[in-house]
C-alpha cells in the first residue's frame, strides 16, 4: 500500500473518530432543525409527510437526508483539500445561509402546528418517494457547519489533496450517522405514534432552534450586536517595548475571555487569540465589520493585525454566531 493510500485511511480514520466521538451531539445540536424538517411529521391524519405516507416513507426520507449530507461533505472535503482555504464562505454569506436556514425551519415549525397555508410552501412527499425536501436539507447541512466540522474541515484544508480532503469529511459524517439516524426516526416516529400534543411540542422546538439560528445569522452578519456578558478586563491590553499594543483573549470552548477588553484608541494593535484543546466552534474566529475570518488551531496562538483602530468598539463572533465579544477603543481608557 503506497504512502498515498496510507494517508488517506489515516484521514478517513481521524474523521470517523472525531464524528462519533464528538461529532454527533454537536452537529446534532446544529443541524437538529434540519433533521426534524427533513421528517416532520404531519399535524394531520391524512397530511403528505413521510411519516403519514402509506408506504412509511420515514426510512427513504431520512436515508435522502443522510446521503446528501454525506455527499456533500465528500464533496466539500475534496474541493478543500484540493482548493484549500479559497472556497470557504465569507461571514456575511455563512450569516445570510443560516438566515436562510433559520427561516426554513421556521416554516417547518409552523407546519407541525398544523397552521393553514405553510405546508403548500415546502417541499412535499409522495407515494412514489420522500420528494426532494429531505434531499436538499440534507445538502444545506454543509452550509450550517458546528464547531467540530469546522476543526475537521481543517484538516480537509491541510491535508493537500482531494483524496485527502474527501477521506476525512466522509469519514467524519459516517461516524455522525448513528446519532442522526437514531433522531431522525425518534422524531419522525412521534408523527405517527404520538398524535396531536407532542407534534405541537416538536413544532415549537423547531422554532426556538429556528430563532436562535436567526439570531446567530444575525451577529455574523455583525446586524445585531447584543452587550457582551462579562465584566471589563482592564489586563487584556498591554504595550510591549515595541509600542504595540496587544489584546490577549483566551479562546474556550463555550466563549471568549474576557468578552470585553478595554484597549486604547489610535495605537498599533495586535488581537492575540489564545487556543488550549479547544474543539468548539469558538476555533472559527470572525470579525464582522472587517468580513475577517480564522480557523485558529486547537492549540496555540494567533496574532491579527488591527493596525490603528479609532474610537469605537470592535465585535467579534465565533463562526456560527454563538459566542461574541468586543474590544471597546477608548481615547483613554
Amino acid at each position: 500500500m503506497g504512502g498515498g493510500s496510507v494517508q488517506v485511511l489515516t484521514l478517513f480514520a481521524t474523521g470517523l473518530g472525531a464524528g462519533f466521538v464528538a461529532g454527533g451531539a454537536s452537529c446534532a445540536a446544529v443541524q437538529g432543525g434540519l433533521l426534524a424538517g427533513a421528517v416532520r411529521p404531519c399535524p394531520a391524519p391524512a397530511g403528505d409527510c413521510a411519516t403519514t405516507s402509506p408506504r412509511g416513507l420515514l426510512p427513504r426520507a431520512l436515508a435522502a437526508f443522510l446521503g446528501a449530507k454525506l455527499a456533500a461533505h465528500a464533496v466539500l472535503g475534496a474541493l478543500l483539500g484540493l482548493l484549500g482555504g479559497a472556497i470557504q464562505p465569507t461571514p456575511g454569506i455563512r450569516a445570510f445561509l443560516l438566515l436562510l436556514a433559520g427561516a426554513l425551519m421556521v416554516l417547518f415549525g409552523l407546519s407541525m402546528l398544523g397552521v393553514p397555508g405553510v405546508g403548500r410552501l415546502l417541499p412535499r412527499a409522495s407515494s412514489r418517494g420522500p420528494g426532494r425536501g429531505p434531499l436538499l436539507l440534507g445538502a444545506a447541512t454543509v452550509l450550517v457547519p458546528c464547531g467540530v466540522t469546522l476543526g475537521v474541515e481543517l484538516i480537509a484544508v491541510t491535508s493537500g489533496n482531494a483524496f485527502g480532503g474527501a477521506a476525512v469529511l466522509t469519514g467524519f459524517v459516517l461516524g455522525t450517522l448513528p446519532l442522526f439516524a437514531a433522531l431522525g426516526l425518534l422524531v419522525g416516529s412521534s408523527g405517527r405514534v404520538l398524535r396531536g400534543r407532542p407534534t405541537a411540542l416538536l413544532g415549537l422546538l423547531v422554532l426556538a432552534v429556528a430563532a436562535w439560528t436567526i439570531a446567530s445569522g444575525l451577529r455574523l452578519g455583525g446586524w445585531w450586536t447584543p452587550a457582551a456578558a462579562g465584566a471589563v478586563d482592564h489586563a487584556a491590553a498591554s504595550t510591549g517595548a515595541d509600542g504595540v499594543q496587544r489584546v490577549t483573549i483566551r479562546v474556550e470552548n463555550h466563549g471568549y475571555r474576557p468578552a470585553r477588553a478595554p484597549a486604547r484608541a489610535g495605537v498599533r494593535t495586535v488581537l492575540v487569540l489564545r487556543t488550549d484543546h479547544t474543539t468548539g466552534c469558538t476555533r472559527g474566529f470572525v470579525l464582522p465589520s472587517r468580513d475577517l475570518q480564522r480557523v485558529l488551531p486547537a492549540t496555540g496562538e494567533t496574532g491579527i493585525d488591527l493596525g490603528t483602530p479609532h474610537a469605537g468598539t470592535l465585535t467579534w463572533t465565533c463562526s456560527m454566531g454563538m459566542y461574541s465579544g468586543r474590544i471597546e477603543f477608548r481615547a483613554d481608557p
